[in-house]
């Protein structure tokens, strides 16, 4: 039996496993000290099993990154779906940011900034949750629910506390865990822009 995902193309029920296994090590471990002989034994498979996966410790790496922001995507928007309200939708989406990437511990936040590649997945991510947020103020400007802000500059700045608060900045500057920083920031976001 093979699952498909656009991102993943076909992978056997096995590897969709071992991919999912990979993420959970990568996030609460981080992933810069493994070697794929490493991975093979915590995984219990073979090395060419994770070479189907990828083609080196790298690929590997960047492709679980994606997994991980892609199914982070994907609860994001599914946490958001339902609420009709723009102030709300604005606070349930960053409030399912900061679930999402509550998973990702230090190390792995470490890797992933010391690791271009996967940094660049992130900031992509990143960029993509901030034109999210953009739309929805945007929208919330559309039915009279915010006042009147230049939606791309509000964007920006959300942007900005978002890639410190995943980088760990924002955690060493004010004591706060991620998922506060992003309540905090949703909280701040909407007092600013309400009517």
């Amino acid at each position: 039996m093979t699952t498909t995902t656009a991102a993943d193309g076909r992978l056997t029920r096995r590897q969709a496993e071992l991919l999912d296994q990979l993420e959970a090590l990568f996030l609460a471990e981080g992933f810069a000290r493994f070697t794929l002989d490493d991975l093979a034994v915590r995984l219990r498979c073979s090395k060419s099993t994770l070479y189907a996966l990828a083609d080196s410790k790298e690929q590997l790496a960047v492709r679980v990154v994606r997994h991980f922001f892609r199914k982070a995507t994907e609860a994001v928007e599914a946490g958001t779906a339902t609420e009709e309200d723009p102030a709300l939708r604005v606070t349930a989406y960053l409030s399912a940011v900061a679930r999402a990437l509550a998973p990702a511990g230090p190390r792995f936040r470490s890797d992933l900034d010391a690791f271009p590649p996967g940094r660049s997945v992130y900031e992509r991510n990143t960029a993509l949750a901030a034109d999210r947020v953009r739309e929805l103020i945007a929208e919330g400007v559309a039915r009279g629910r915010f006042r009147e802000v230049h939606p791309a500059l509000v964007a920006d700045t959300v942007t900005t506390l978002m890639l410190r608060i995943g980088r760990g900045d924002t955690a060493q500057a004010t004591g706060l865990d991620d998922a506060t920083a992003y309540r905090e920031l949703a909280a701040l976001l909407l007092h600013g822009i309400s009517l």
